[in-house]
């Protein structure tokens, strides 16, 4: 296929684009590079920078792509910073979709696969979260991505639309030399590891007194090779499914704390810590129920114990900072 990657230049965007071209696909990334970088898209990927809310600039390339697919990535994904700019986070993730929604349905690109998360659910009513689990977030990322897949749920009745809607839980690690590398970073195995590389002085933990076993928050962790595989498989997927939801996840909860631990275990280093207040916006614990991943897409996750995440996204940090 002609496979239309938006976000190509970022974390998850430019590992998966990657696997595509490594599977026979051909790939056109767009990308405005504001988070993302350009030497992390393939050579073998046609690059345009575009911003997706220039409809004069993306409408000429969607026209002329020759399209069958569009893996959906590009958007600003920070829930505690969307709770200070809640307009930015809707006119780029809401309205840049519905631009790049619009030239897709009118060039006739029919299989679409949204980058969507585990911020649509907001605090968990039950875990694991399940797919049929209410979808009320508590931040404007959140909400900016389920209005997201909301007008995908009229495209796909009213446009034909076949799509895949991927909520992930928290992407880590690294692949093919390909890693986080955000301008200004929130997540926390990035921020671990140059605490643990002397690049910081301390890993601030965001809050101490969760209703949690050792009070700091619970993540579901998913290496982003796994994830780069579901992407591949929801593609294929979609040739026999007209709409599919699915959760991707490790499959298992692990505390901030119980992380730190296993860097400690796995760097042979010291991970000075602090302690700081909850961010705004944060649930105490989230954790995927995956099974119909697997039911639907054959997906499970095989990469996304904490010990392989840590030892993947080490390499590729130490490479980049120099530390031995």
């Amino acid at each position: 296929m002609h496979v239309l990657v938006t976000g190509g230049a970022g974390y998850l965007g430019a590992i998966t684009a990657a696997a595509l071209i490594e599977h026979g696909h051909r790939v056109s990334v767009v990308d405005d590079l504001s988070n993302g970088h350009r030497d992390a898209v393939p050579d073998a990927a046609t690059f345009h920078a575009v911003d997706l809310t220039d409809r004069a600039t993306l409408e000429p390339i969607v026209a002329a792509g020759g399209f069958d697919a569009c893996l959906h990535f590009a958007a600003v994904a920070e829930a505690g910073v969307s709770m200070r700019e809640p307009e930015r986070f809707f006119r780029i993730n809401t309205g840049g979709s519905a631009v790049l929604i619009d030239a897709l349905v009118r060039h006739g690109v029919e299989r679409f696969v949204l980058s969507s998360t585990c911020a649509v659910y907001g605090e968990p009513e039950r875990l694991p979260l399940e797919e049929d689990h209410p979808r009320a977030p508590t931040s404007p990322y959140g909400e900016s991505k389920l209005a997201v897949e909301r007008m995908l749920e009229w495209g796909a009745r009213l446009r034909g639309l076949r799509v895949a809607t991927l909520r992930y839980f928290n992407a880590a690690g690294a692949s093919g030399g390909r890693g986080e590398r955000h301008r200004d970073e929130t997540h926390l195995v990035p921020l671990l590891l140059a605490a643990a590389a002397g690049r910081a002085p301390a890993l601030t933990i965001h809050g101490t007194d969760y209703p949690t076993p050792d009070g700091t928050a619970v993540r579901d962790y998913v290496h982003v090779a796994d994830l780069a595989d579901a992407h591949l498989a929801a593609l294929d997927a979609l040739g026999s499914h007209e709409d599919l939801t699915v959760n991707l996840g490790g499959g298992h909860g692990v505390s901030v704390a119980e992380m730190v631990t296993a860097a400690v275990s796995v760097l042979g280093r010291r991970v000075p810590t602090l302690e700081g207040p909850r961010r705004s916006g944060d649930p105490a614990r989230l954790v995927a129920a995956t099974a119909h991943a697997t039911e639907l897409l054959g997906w499970r996750p095989t990469r996304s114990d904490p010990e392989r995440i840590l030892t993947d996204a080490w390499a590729f940090h130490a490479r980049d900072w120099g530390v031995g």
